[in-house]
């Protein structure tokens, strides 16, 4: 299952990010979008999805959410 399929309000833990763009596992890991961590998904939106990481809100697109693994 990945972010854009989660019902929003629901603690997950972050199982993995496929992704092959190391700049992008970077950045995602200076936020705490890491394999173990817990992610929330607040809202689903048109383009995206907000999620809270680390006491902390993000919009990320679909494209992204469909990378994080749950």
């Amino acid at each position: 299952m990945n972010l854009a399929e989660a019902v929003e309000g629901t603690e997950y833990i972050i199982k993995e990010i496929v992704t092959d763009d190391d700049e992008l596992n970077a950045f995602l890991f200076s936020l705490g979008c890491y394999s173990g961590e817990p992610i929330t998904v607040i809202s689903h939106l048109k383009g995206g999805c907000v999620v809270s990481i680390k006491d902390a809100r993000y919009n990320i697109d679909k494209e992204l959410a469909r990378a994080i693994s749950i």
